[in-house]
């Protein structure tokens, strides 16, 4: 079992996303702290980019003001550094390739390995095309995680026998955001899955509500939550990190039900 298994062993997982330096990288330090005291079993750290095509009007916003921010992926490091020094859970960045390989993939595998992140998720690297980072995340023992999205279909029993870390299931079509009601059959993605292999998968993409949160996690593994966690820091900025804890506990505590 890779480290990101720890985070599904003792039941289902709740999966908070926050992007690095929005507003500035001494709250996102604090937030996942927050998380992390409330019950988040894994963090994603989102690493920003200047065109983030995954994602929706929420998290580009978190983008446009980190990077404005002056932060940068040197930076970001050195505080996933920080919050190994206490932070024991799983962490995963989500970036885009563009990032990868303008520091150096190699490179930037590497410096996960020694800082302590556990896997990385590249939306915009679909399935076929993984190879080009395969082997050197499997050299420096990180977990490339795959996505499942609804328009797989017959793809999925592939990427699900390939999958490492966790799988993570795309709930709806379209980009990053909150919505009121999740349609997809999910069931039926998530039965494919499980007839391939004995990787975890959670849900993400759209859940916002700890109703939606038990919803999806009752059906997987775990739920991703990103956009809601995004808007409470747009709207509270540096006094967001307390006001998250409470959100992710409220989370947590409806998938636990």
């Amino acid at each position: 079992m890779s480290n990101i298994g720890k985070a599904f062993a003792a039941g289902k997982a709740f999966i908070p996303f926050i992007t690095c330096g929005d507003p500035d990288l001494k709250t996102t330090e604090a937030t996942v702290r927050k998380m992390v005291e409330n019950g988040a079993d894994l963090i994603e750290l989102g690493i920003p980019f200047s065109d983030p095509t995954a994602e929706g009007p929420v998290i580009q916003g978190a983008n446009v003001r980190a990077l404005r921010g002056g932060v940068r992926t040197d930076h970001i490091f050195e505080m996933v550094r920080s919050l190994r020094k206490d932070v024991a859970i799983p962490m995963v960045f989500m970036t885009y390739a563009n990032v990868v390989f303008s520091y150096g993939a190699e490179k930037f595998i590497a410096a996960c390995h020694k800082s302590g992140i556990d896997g990385l998720i590249l939306p915009d690297i679909p399935f076929e095309e993984k190879d080009e980072f395969l082997p050197i995340c499997h050299r420096y023992g990180v977990d490339l995680i795959s996505m499942i999205a609804p328009t797989s279909e017959d793809r999925i029993s592939m990427i699900a026998k390939e999958a490492e870390g966790f799988l993570y299931i795309v709930s709806s079509l379209g980009v990053t955001g909150t919505r009121s009601d999740i349609t997809t059959d999910l069931e039926s993605i998530i039965k494919v899955v499980r007839e391939n292999t004995n990787i975890p998968c959670a849900v993400g993409f759209g859940i916002s509500t700890p109703e939606q949160a038990k919803k999806m996690a009752g059906l997987s593994d775990g739920a991703i939550v990103g956009s809601a966690i995004i808007k409470l820091l747009d709207a509270h900025g540096t006094d967001a990190p307390e006001r998250i804890g409470d959100y992710v506990k409220s989370m947590k505590n409806a998938i636990r039900e």
